[in-house]
């Protein structure tokens, strides 16, 4: 089992780190390209592959934090640094993108004059880059499961738009001298950037607020682990994800006072089976009787000046 995961692993790396590289080198050409053929189109289509690059280098650097061993300083490792990262990816997107929003407004009124044929050609090579990164990821790694590798590959294809978008401005100009369909085809682009750095930094900063994982329907999980007899009821429950793929759950669940610890470890073995069915990876389970001081209801109460469990009383 875990040779089969190290081997998608370090497939994943390799595949990241050689489309990174041809992604990047591409993105400059595109960059240079954009500024001097004078349209937007590149240039918002050069904005995308750096939001590529950077969200391959993210993925890249996920990889190796995330086998950083965990120490007492930080007892989860560094598994959640892809999730600051990726917060980061998406405001930079978006940054980008308002960016040539304001480009192709300013541009609209007045369209600059585009070398096309620079434009045409640079576009056309840079389609051909988005797809056989694609190809290459889908064929060499887990693009289905591993968030990050999703994530990555999701960016490549909606670069593949961008170009498209590039090519079909610089036919445009060529054929009909419409200048007007630069700036249109970089504010589609934008759009997409727009998109895609809105939901990554969502969904980002969903897991920092220790959210529900989208993945966990938390109704269900209460079922789950009321539906053995023994347990009478589930309280002070938490369910988070530590990073993409790694979920844990934490609860307090109230059994009846003469069960014994052997009957309580079996039980909760049972429920730990039980759990990792609904994609719950880290379980931890307080077991109470009725005897013990909680709250009704499922999920937690504790404000944050309750924290003195002990108040000494002077007479």
């Amino acid at each position: 089992m875990s040779d089969h995961h190290n081997h998608t692993h370090s497939a994943n790396k390799i595949v990241l780190l050689v489309s990174f590289f041809i992604i990047f080198t591409y993105m400059i050409v595109e960059a240079i390209g954009g500024y001097l053929t004078n349209s937007l189109a590149l240039l918002s289509d050069a904005g995308h592959m750096l939001s590529d690059a950077v969200s391959l280098a993210i993925a890249l650097l996920a990889f190796s934090l995330g086998e950083k061993a965990a120490n007492s300083n930080k007892t989860y490792g560094y598994k959640r640094f892809e999730i600051l990262a990726a917060v980061l990816n998406g405001l930079t997107l978006m940054g980008i993108a308002f960016f040539i929003f304001y480009e192709a407004f300013m541009r609209f009124a007045n369209p600059p004059e585009v070398a096309t044929t620079g434009m045409l050609i640079i576009s056309s090579i840079g389609l051909a880059v988005n797809i056989f990164v694609a190809w290459f990821m889908m064929r060499g790694s887990d693009t289905e499961d591993n968030l990050n590798m999703r994530g990555a590959y999701l960016h490549v294809i909606s670069d593949m738009l961008g170009s498209v978008g590039a090519i079909i401005a610089a036919l445009l100009i060529l054929f009909f001298g419409w200048g007007w369909a630069d700036p249109l085809a970089s504010v589609i682009v934008a759009a997409l950037v727009l998109r895609s750095g809105y939901f990554v930094t969502k969904a980002s900063l969903h897991v920092l607020m220790e959210g529900t994982p989208q993945n966990v329907d938390i109704n269900n999980i209460v079922q789950t682990i009321e539906q053995n007899p023994e347990i009478h009821s589930v309280h002070d429950l938490h369910i988070w994800s530590i990073t993409s793929g790694l979920n844990a759950l934490s609860c307090h669940v109230v059994v009846k006072k003469e069960m014994t610890i052997g009957e309580g470890e079996k039980l909760l073995q049972k429920v730990e089976h039980d759990l990792a069915h609904q994609s719950i990876q880290h379980v931890t389970i307080q077991l109470e009787t009725e005897s013990h001081k909680h709250d009704s209801s499922i999920l937690c109460t504790t404000k944050a000046e309750d924290t003195g469990a002990h108040h000494h009383h002077h007479h």
